[in-house]
């Protein structure tokens, strides 16, 4: 299962529980969601980007997000979720998350989450600072793309 996530700079644990699965007996699509958001807020204190944001009156504001599902994942079970970014703009970044059901071993959902950062005060998109985008590079090793013609 490690396999599973070895590309994955943050990834998380959590037990499925009872309460998340529908009429259906399997969870909700709609909790696939609240998975990646609890480990893309693990990925926001790794890299402290909200400390950092939050003095310049910026936040990370989700734009779009999507999710492809592979398996039904139910109750008993434990996930893990990684979470890392596979896109690094001048005022956006793409997250890419997995999840790995521990039971059957296996891939449950990927999906993805177009991130802006969102000037507070101006009330409009502006651009990342470069001490995030110096340690989004550091932990994913990737490049800044240039995003002037978006």
């Amino acid at each position: 299962m490690n396999n599973l996530l070895n590309d994955f700079p943050v990834v998380i644990e959590q037990a499925v529980a009872w309460g998340e699965m529908d009429a259906l007996n399997h969870v909700n699509n709609s909790v696939y969601f609240k998975y990646f958001e609890n480990a893309r807020i693990a990925y926001f204190g790794k890299i402290k980007v909200m400390q950092q944001m939050q003095t310049l009156a910026l936040a990370p504001v989700l734009a779009s997000t999507q999710c492809r599902f592979k398996m039904p994942l139910t109750y008993p079970d434990s996930i893990s979720i990684g979470a890392r970014i596979s896109e690094l703009n001048n005022d956006r970044f793409m997250m890419e998350y997995r999840v790995v059901s521990h039971k059957n071993q296996r891939t449950a959902a990927e999906g993805t989450a177009l991130v802006v950062a969102y000037n507070t005060k101006a009330q409009r998109k502006d651009n990342l600072p470069s001490s995030v985008v110096e340690v989004i590079r550091s932990v994913e090793r990737i490049n800044l793309v240039d995003n002037t013609s978006l």
